[in-house]
């Protein structure tokens, strides 16, 4: 329970012919997606692009945007930057898409953003909170989410709070991790202090037993993980068979419902995870219960998650700035139209952009796994 391969080519809405008979006729608008759907990071990318596809299914099937339909040509890219990169100048010269949307991770985001300034490309909604997203400010790349260290403050104030002073860091040894390092370092400055140990690993990694010794060698009293989920499992599993019992804070990125997947019943127990958007089944608030309605739709037996939502959001986000572009929407008039979306309300989830700030949303939930399950 929670408390408050490569270069697959995935196409979606006209090429599949979805919406057809209701004024799609006209060439789709085509959004471009390298996200990992297969590998050791998979869950997040299937995730996210499943909630993004419920809703531009649903925005389809009512005749798409001024008689355009929306394409989502999603290549995989297993989580590693040189796919992403060479997926990115296919979805770019190949498939001519207008926008990137929703790219996964850090270090392949930060493999394209060479070309995504140069080209002044859009790129809308990429599931990383780090700060080269975010500063200095990029003109073309709009966050729907907040940043990891908005995150990890609130993961220290929480183990402070619980007397816990004690605190390590294992981080990825890549961009990802090294963020989510400064954001700990620097959230545990805020309370004069350091942490006990600074402990990196593989990115994708599953064999983590000297990093699980070194850290536990520190005697932390509480941990902070900047990892992806099978990471994460590996190292809860051997530090609790070391003997190291502390309370485990995780950023978003980590993939709740694959971590708690990957661990058994008791070791899950307590994890905390910071979340960036609301409870997937808490439908009392309608962005809510729009998404888990639009994922009904796509499957018989749906899995609410945080990532998916998350894809919903994105997709909602990306669908308000496209309607203001116009119907012959340019590069150039969708990131006008993306600066102009001033507090926009989604559904009881505010994002707000403008030409001085590309971050939507402040949004931040601490959330804690249980021995038991939330599902639809």
């Amino acid at each position: 329970m929670f408390f408050p391969t490569s270069c697959l080519r995935l196409a979606f809405a006209a090429i599949t012919g979805l919406g057809l008979g209701l004024g799609a006729a006209a060439s789709p608008i085509r959004l471009g997606q390298s996200a990992p759907l297969s590998g050791r990071s998979a869950q997040l990318g299937q995730e996210y692009r499943a909630g993004a596809l419920a809703y531009f299914s649903q925005v389809n099937q009512r005749g798409g945007i001024n008689g355009k339909t929306i394409a989502l040509i999603t290549l995989d890219d297993r989580y590693e930057p040189k796919l992403t990169l060479r997926n990115t100048r296919t979805l770019l010269e190949r498939d001519k898409v207008l926008a990137l949307f929703g790219y996964v991770g850090t270090p392949t985001v930060q493999a394209v953003l060479p070309l995504v300034d140069a080209q002044r490309i859009p790129l809308i909604a990429p599931l990383s909170g780090a700060e080269l997203l975010r500063s200095p400010l990029r003109p073309t790349v709009f966050n729907l989410r907040t940043s990891y260290r908005s995150e990890l403050r609130e993961s220290i104030k929480a183990l402070v709070r619980a007397g816990l002073r004690r605190i390590g860091v294992i981080y990825q040894r890549d961009a990802f991790g090294l963020d989510g390092l400064r954001a700990t370092k620097a959230a545990l400055k805020g309370y004069n202090l350091a942490a006990v140990a600074e402990v990196s690993v593989n990115r994708n990694s599953l064999n983590n037993e000297a990093a699980a010794r070194e850290m536990v060698a520190a005697s932390p009293n509480g941990l902070v993980l900047v990892t992806t989920y099978g990471t994460a499992a590996d190292l809860i599993l051997r530090l609790r068979k070391l003997g190291n019992h502390a309370p485990v804070m995780s950023v978003s990125f980590v993939g709740t419902q694959a971590l708690q997947n990957a661990l058994s019943p008791h070791l899950a127990n307590g994890i905390g995870i910071s979340q960036v958007v609301p409870f997937p089944w808490d439908g009392r608030l309608p962005v809510v219960r729009e998404y888990q309605q639009a994922m009904r739709r796509q499957s018989q037996k749906p899995r609410y998650g945080f990532t998916s939502l998350e894809g919903f959001l994105a997709a909602k986000l990306t669908v308000e700035a496209l309607r203001k572009a116009g119907p012959d929407p340019s590069r150039e008039r969708l990131v006008a139209a993306l600066d102009s979306l001033r507090s926009i309300d989604l559904g009881g989830y505010r994002v707000s952009f403008s030409p001085q700030d590309h971050e939507g949303s402040d949004f931040v939930e601490l959330t804690y796994l249980g021995t038991q399950r939330w599902e639809p």
